[in-house]
């Protein structure tokens, strides 16, 4: 699944690539797919697509915007799989979600993988949709500042006993963020993913908020990471430190056996000497 560093990627490299290009047609996916969610008819989508022009795309959290102008946004979001550029000549893809083809004879898919949501809104509209309207704060953004993080540990404490894991994966809390990046911010902050968080020392908060940051900016800076790919079907650059590869395998710090557990829904992946509970 995408998360921020992989959207940020696609938006640059969309904008690099097929920014001004004008729209032949535009068609929805020609392979069913129970967790794609669409909100247009395949007439209606091919109707409002027509004659548009693709302009400057941008990321928030898991979501990829994408102008058609005049007047609508493309909304690419909570997706996996492949969004990828194809130039003249290409093979078309046997099963897509999304194809949109250009008048210069290149064309545009998304095939997705899991679940996805390909929407098409008024210019404007695509705020109030439910994820976008009222999202807290991304950790790219100059309001995520460490005031801002304790506050939000304060208020989180004040609420429900919520862990590391959870604050990274669950509800949204620090948009943009998913299991697997969740897995090496945890590492580098040496904080076991079922700690509660109310019992973070001060220390503990600012290495936290400090490995939020730093990982999410090496992920952007490598394109993503190395089991995604971009627009140009190119993995990303980002080897992740503990994944399914690490189980097994000495710490990179310390030597002691990577482990693998099952918490919240999904693997995570821990050193026990260098993250422990306690």
């Amino acid at each position: 699944m995408f998360e921020f560093p992989e959207v940020v990627t696609l938006a640059k490299q969309i904008n690099g690539t097929l920014i001004g290009k004008l729209i032949r047609s535009g068609s929805l996916g020609n392979a069913p797919h129970r967790f794609v969610w669409y909100n247009r008819s395949h007439d209606e989508f091919e109707t409002l697509t027509r004659a548009r022009t693709i302009g400057e795309a941008y990321a928030r959290a898991k979501w990829l915007f994408i102008p058609l102008e005049p007047g609508y946004v493309l909304l690419l979001g909570e997706c996996g799989g492949r969004v990828l550029y194809h130039p003249p000549g290409s093979k078309v893809p046997k099963r897509f979600h999304l194809h949109i083809v250009f008048e210069d004879d290149s064309f545009f898919t998304a095939t997705t993988q899991m679940w996805g949501a390909i929407e098409l809104y008024e210019q404007g509209e695509e705020n109030d949709r439910k994820y976008l309207k009222g999202m807290r704060v991304i950790p790219t953004e100059p309001g995520f500042t460490f005031e801002y993080f304790t506050g939000l540990l304060r208020d989180l404490g004040q609420e429900e006993k919520r862990s590391a894991k959870g604050l990274l994966t669950q509800d949204q809390l620090i948009p943009g963020l998913g299991n697997a990046i969740a897995q090496d911010i945890l590492f580098r902050a040496r904080i076991h993913p079922r700690f509660p968080i109310a019992d973070l020392t001060p220390d503990q908060t600012k290495v936290l908020y400090d490995a939020i940051v730093d990982t999410i900016t090496v992920v952007m800076e490598r394109g993503g990471r190395y089991d995604e790919y971009d627009l140009h079907n190119n993995r990303g650059g980002y080897v992740r430190i503990m994944d399914k590869n690490a189980v097994g395998r000495p710490c990179p710090d310390c030597g002691t056996t990577i482990e693998k557990i099952q918490y919240l829904g999904g693997a995570c992946y821990l050193c026990p000497a260098c993250q422990r509970m306690n």
